[in-house]
């Protein structure tokens, strides 16, 4: 059974993680399959939004415990060179894509896969979904941009005590801290997901990718460097054929027809 399933629908490629015996642990083969589906997909112009979900009862429970633990020469365990190798390259690869990527959590998204779906554009969450920062559990800090990204969505103290308690997130409370965007209820769960999709990929791509890059050049900037920056932005976009349809739509009181350029 493959690790992964990849999908198309329409302009949405879904990614599910595909080990439900193991509640879609990561394995380094899982990460390879992923870094290299999202390429694929961020290659493909046919392909405007990209859903990653989960088989099963769980997004995904985290690293795999069960696989042998690489060792320093020592003979002492050591989590960096995995880390390097698999979750820093899927997390820059996911934070820089081009298209909007969503996290459709079906069921608990623990550790690095909390952090692998916060690193996400949009997380849609079913009602028993959760998150956790299962990491101090185990003994271990928070990784996959966990530390990054928490306390940017919550503030340092709320992240903290999340991490120090690694207490689970009901998908209500974490809509409620901002860690989720929508939650529906499970029996419509992968139609809601597919219909929010659908409607986000028939977007104006182009305003998406200009978007995404001022979003995350805010972070250090300073007002005026960010107004520049919006300046130049808005310049592309307004010389783009979506501006013009866009507006033309609404003038017109119909639809837009959005082509991504």
């Amino acid at each position: 059974m493959n690790e992964l399933v990849v999908e198309n629908a329409g302009p949405v490629r879904t990614l599910t993680l595909n080990r439900p015996a193991k509640l879609n642990a990561f394995t380094a083969s899982l990460h390879a399959e992923l870094r290299e589906a999202l390429a694929l997909a961020m290659q493909d112009d046919g392909v405007k939004a990209v859903v990653l979900t989960g088989s099963g009862r769980a997004f995904s429970s985290g690293q795999d415990l069960t696989e042998e633990l690489p060792r320093d020469a020592a003979g002492r365990i050591d989590l960096g060179p995995a880390l390097e190798r698999d979750y820093n390259p899927l997390i820059k690869q996911i934070v820089a894509a081009p298209k909007p990527i969503i996290a459709a959590l079906n069921g608990p998204a623990v550790g690095a896969a909390m952090n692998i779906a916060l690193a996400c554009d949009i997380v849609l969450a079913a009602r028993s979904a959760s998150l956790q920062e299962a990491f101090a559990r185990i003994g271990l800090i928070p990784d996959a941009g966990g530390t990054w990204l928490l306390p940017r969505l919550t503030g340092p103290r709320r992240a903290l005590a999340l991490m120090l308690t690694a207490e689970p997130v009901p998908a209500e409370e974490a809509l409620r801290l901002g860690l989720v965007y929508k939650v529906y209820e499970d029996a419509d769960f992968a139609a809601d997901v597919a219909a929010f999709a659908e409607k986000l990929a028939r977007g104006p791509a182009l305003a998406y990718r200009l978007i995404r890059e001022a979003v995350f050049a805010s972070d250090g900037n300073d007002l005026d460097a960010q107004l520049a920056l919006e300046a130049a932005l808005q310049q592309k976009a307004g010389a783009s054929r979506d501006f013009q349809e866009g507006v033309a739509a609404f003038l017109e009181k119909r639809p837009p027809r959005f082509e991504g350029r």
